[in-house]
């Protein structure tokens, strides 16, 4: 569940897109990204455009955690986690 705009930068971060990525690949205006970003506390946005950035997100593997304590994580493809795990060694 996104609940926090922290989730958001969290999540751009996690997968590596930029503002205006996250905006492409959401079908939003880069300001309503910014705006977002930029809020404390709750997000306040049209419900449609929430689900927008929550679906882009998904689709690159991302997953909200929701309260009590929100949060992201991202599930990695299986060659990827691949790659990770040989990274380590």
């Amino acid at each position: 569940m996104l609940v926090i705009p922290r989730q958001i930068k969290a999540a751009r971060s996690l997968i590596g897109w930029e503002q205006h990525e996250l905006a492409v690949n959401a079908g939003i205006a880069i300001s309503t990204v910014r705006r977002l970003e930029g809020l404390i506390g709750q997000i306040s946005a049209h419900v449609d455009t929430i689900e927008k950035i929550r679906h882009a997100f998904e689709r690159a593997g991302i997953e909200f955690l929701g309260n009590p304590n929100p949060g992201v994580r991202v599930m990695l493809h299986r060659n990827e986690a691949r790659d990770a795990e040989k990274s380590d060694l």
